[in-house]
């Protein structure tokens, strides 16, 4: 079996991008694995472009992963469209200059950075007048996406292949024809050549095999993780060697190409020399049981957006159903 394509996330401040590249070693790693680098630009600094220019020199694929300031919301959304075509007219500038080579642009679908980091300290409540307003906005949803629409447009003409990166729910948005969650948390379901879909076990244990395992197949991707690194989120530990091998089997079921963030949190804990020696035949015991439980909870989940997209036919359901049933109990009373 030949093994899969990897890219390894990096999301690394300036000093501590060079740090990792210095010596050679993770440089001589990738090239052993014949992986590639998605490169978060959180500066198109010249110390950037020169980790960009060693990595093309060496044969080694690059994705720039395109970030705008925290300030800006730090990830691509609904609300800063604006900024994110901005960022891009800047970096293709940046790319020309430093003569870069890039295999593709990543567009990374979150919410606002500081909204994030409000719900995961607790502080929903605070949060909760505006999701009441937003989620009677279509507009404000439909909108957004014409705007990335755009962008992706542009960034085709210009040349490049362009991936994004997706919460999962968005397919089971998708199934139930809806917006509500692009509408409350910002995300925007765009069309790009590729789609990967982050299923990062270490926030969902100990289900976390389970919905890989669920949503998966649908995507065009996947992103494994966490292996350490990136944004600071409190309740999610590192994958441990036995849980990022089996994420990768898993992922390999069904895709030959595969995400795994991060880059530096694999060579903190020494991973590269193991996912090199990883045995991808090695057989696995699906979690079937966890599984059925969380294709049964996207079945609910379904169900509550498309109830929530169709107020009045959800209401109009539940009214006829109540007159119905008071009918059979009467028939049954009565015979």
């Amino acid at each position: 079996m030949t093994p899969p394509t990897l890219t390894f996330i990096c999301e690394l401040e300036g000093d501590a991008l060079q740090a990792l590249f210095t010596g050679g070693a993770v440089i001589a790693h990738l090239s052993a694995l014949e992986a590639g680098v998605c490169l978060g630009l959180i500066d198109h600094s010249p110390e950037r472009a020169d980790i960009v220019r060693r990595l093309n020199q060496v044969g080694i694929p690059v994705v720039a992963w395109l970030l705008l300031p925290k300030d800006q919301g730090y990830w691509f959304n609904i609300d800063n469209a604006p900024q994110a075509a901005a960022r891009y007219a800047d970096f293709r500038d940046w790319t020309e200059e430093e003569n870069l080579v890039w295999q593709s642009i990543a567009i990374d679908i979150e919410p606002d950075f500081e909204e994030l980091q409000r719900l995961i300290r607790g502080q929903a409540k605070e949060l909760l007048p505006i999701f009441l307003r937003r989620i009677f906005d279509a507009e404000r949803a439909l909108n957004g996406r014409l705007a990335y629409g755009a962008l992706v447009r542009d960034m085709r003409t210009d040349g490049f292949m362009v991936e994004s990166f997706q919460f999962p729910f968005i397919e089971d948005e998708r199934q139930a024809g809806s917006t509500i969650l692009q509408r409350l948390f910002g995300i925007v379901d765009i069309q790009t050549d590729r789609e990967a879909f982050m299923l990062y076990s270490s926030f969902a244990r100990p289900y976390g095999e389970a919905v890989l395992s669920s949503y998966a197949p649908a995507a065009g991707t996947v992103a494994v993780g966490i292996t350490g690194g990136g944004v600071d989120f409190e309740g999610a530990d590192p994958l441990s060697w036995q849980e990022l091998a089996r994420d990768l089997r898993l992922a390999y079921r069904w895709h030959e190409h595969i995400y795994i963030f991060s880059l530096e949190g694999c060579v903190e804990q020494e991973y590269l020399t193991r996912i090199g020696e990883l045995d991808w035949e090695a057989p696995q015991v699906m979690p079937t049981a966890q599984i059925e439980n969380i294709n049964r909870l996207r079945v609910f989940l379904r169900g509550m957006l498309w109830g929530l997209s169709h107020p009045f036919m959800t209401l109009v359901t539940v009214v006829a159903s109540f007159i119905v049933l008071r009918r059979i109990r009467r028939l049954l009373s009565s015979a």
